[in-house]
């Protein structure tokens, strides 16, 4: 494959304006193929970045960026807690990275808002459990406007790991430790994870807790985000179907 001219794919997608003392940043249109009201209508996305007044940057000195400022560290987590998670010898907890596009407003270019709110299901239908919202999960822990150029690089044909290759990341830059030091001081007891990424149930295991299961959460797939999915599979290893429970 060649190598992108990332600044050449974004110089046309940038744009610059002003908010008193600061310069605004707005990268886009990316498609946005998104399920609304059972139909897909396909609306077109823009992310923006505050940075104070000054020179203007080009597009390759927003690229270099990218990796000198961290903008996904700039938003907090949460977690939603479901009946006794303290006491109760059997519960489930989710760790579902935010994506703003799917989550909020229900892109079909992935599976995240589908898995968000089917682990909702899971944890109510279960009786007890815990989904954490890891905010300064976006585009897989590089942030939001730094996914909008990533997806403009799909949108080039590459894959999801490639594009954020690309821009100077690792394939998947997220850390699980704060959100697992809040299941510790939550909860002691054994927990079974809702997930297909076998980074989350090692990172769990490699800071001690003890996993006792695995839930998997495939489904919600389409023509929008078969390749996606696909790569998780292929390329980051993700469990398929056929892997139920872990060994």
């Amino acid at each position: 494959m060649i190598k992108p001219n990332i600044a050449a794919i974004i110089k046309d997608k940038l744009k610059r304006t002003q908010n008193g003392n600061d310069d605004i940043y707005v990268i886009g249109p990316v498609k946005l193929p998104v399920e609304l009201d059972g139909e897909t209508k396909v609306f077109h996305w823009y992310s923006w970045l505050r940075k104070e007044a000054g020179k203007e940057l080009s597009a390759d000195e927003l690229v270099e960026d990218l990796n000198r400022i961290s903008y996904a560290d700039m938003q907090q987590s949460s977690v939603l807690v479901y009946g006794d998670f303290e006491s109760n010898p059997d519960a489930l907890i989710r760790m579902h990275s935010i994506c703003h596009t799917g989550d909020i407003f229900g892109s079909a270019r992935c599976d995240c808002g589908f898995q968000l709110k089917q682990s909702m299901r899971i944890i109510t239908e279960h009786g007890v459990g815990a989904l954490f919202y890891l905010a300064n999960h976006e585009g897989r822990g590089i942030g939001l406007f730094s996914k909008a150029m990533a997806y403009l690089l799909q949108e080039e044909g590459l894959d999801t790991v490639d594009a954020n290759l690309e821009l100077g990341f690792v394939d998947d830059a997220r850390d699980y430790s704060e959100a697992i030091a809040v299941l510790g001081l939550l909860r002691h007891k054994p927990v079974s994870i809702i997930t297909n990424n076998p980074r989350k149930v090692e990172a769990l295991r490699a800071s001690g807790l003890n996993v006792a299961g695995r839930v998997p959460l495939w489904g919600n797939t389409s023509v929008y985000n078969e390749k996606y999915i696909q790569t998780k599979r292929q390329r980051s290893g993700h469990f398929g179907l056929e892997q139920q429970s872990m060994v």
